[in-house]
């Protein structure tokens, strides 16, 4: 068996940056230019910000962006997936290996620790998680000697199980996708893999992905109200934002005791 933790996970860009289409894009709808003389124009770091700081973001999802993943557990893949926007290929474990096939397990470094007192068989055992990984390891294995299909026995194996995976986003889903997934609300393991995926954002596509991130740092306030996370305490409320700007808006106009 081999066993990581959460937070070891390994991210890599694949495609994407270097070149940016997000200004071929925007200049293609207001350009009275040709087709050809707006492609060979040179690349405008100022309109693509003007772009995204508009908040017209259809031109930056013509800039596209493939990342390889690995080291994550299932428990990440099922809401990794919950992003329609995106693209996924995820490696398959239903193919048999015939005793081939690696058993690699990601696990918080909090819970192992944690020991349990366990009735089995007339009688009580303490178990801890490591215990619990190797008897499932043992029984499948077991399994696949005795020609059960790794498909079937694989209904068995627990939520730690590591998976790979090709992801591809557009740029505008990346950016929707960093609001969510980089908040402190976001569990841990999730959180790590969009942390990772947003510094490599910026590392290529800076322009693109200068003000990206948790909701709370692009809009300047937490959307999440009272459920926001007890870290994010000091954040302001979009209640007592759109109140801020109520009374600005007041005193602007002299309204303050209307």
């Amino acid at each position: 068996m081999n066993k990581t933790y959460v937070g070891e996970g390994n991210v890599q860009l694949i495609a994407g940056g270097g070149k940016i289409y997000t200004d071929i894009a925007a200049r293609f709808t207001r350009s009275e230019k040709s087709l050809n003389e707006i492609i060979s124009s040179p690349y405008d770091s100022e309109l693509v910000k003007k772009i995204v700081d508009s908040g017209h973001k259809a031109a930056v999802e013509f800039d596209y962006f493939i990342f390889g993943v690995e080291g994550y557990s299932r428990v990440t893949e099922t809401q990794l997936v919950r992003k329609r926007l995106a693209s996924y290929l995820i490696k398959s474990g239903r193919p048999n290996k015939n005793g081939k096939r690696s058993f690699d397990m990601v696990i918080p470094k909090s819970i192992e620790s944690c020991v349990a007192k366990v009735f089995i068989h007339d009688d009580y055992f303490f178990v801890s998680p490591n215990d619990i990984l190797s008897i499932v390891e043992q029984w499948y294995n077991s399994g696949i000697e005795q020609g059960y299909k790794e498909e079937e026995l694989r209904y068995l194996k627990p939520q730690a199980t590591e998976f790979k995976a090709i992801i591809g986003m557009n740029a505008h889903a990346l950016m929707d996708w960093f609001q969510i997934r980089c908040c402190q609300n976001a569990q841990t393991e999730i959180r790590d893999m969009a942390n990772k995926m947003l510094k490599l954002c910026k590392d290529v596509a800076p322009d693109l992905f200068k003000d990206a991130g948790a909701s709370c740092k692009v809009l300047g306030y937490c959307p999440e109200n009272n459920m926001q996370n007890e870290n994010c305490q000091n954040k302001i409320v979009i209640k007592d934002k759109a109140l801020e700007i109520l009374n600005q808006y007041k005193k602007t106009n002299n309204l303050e005791n209307k």
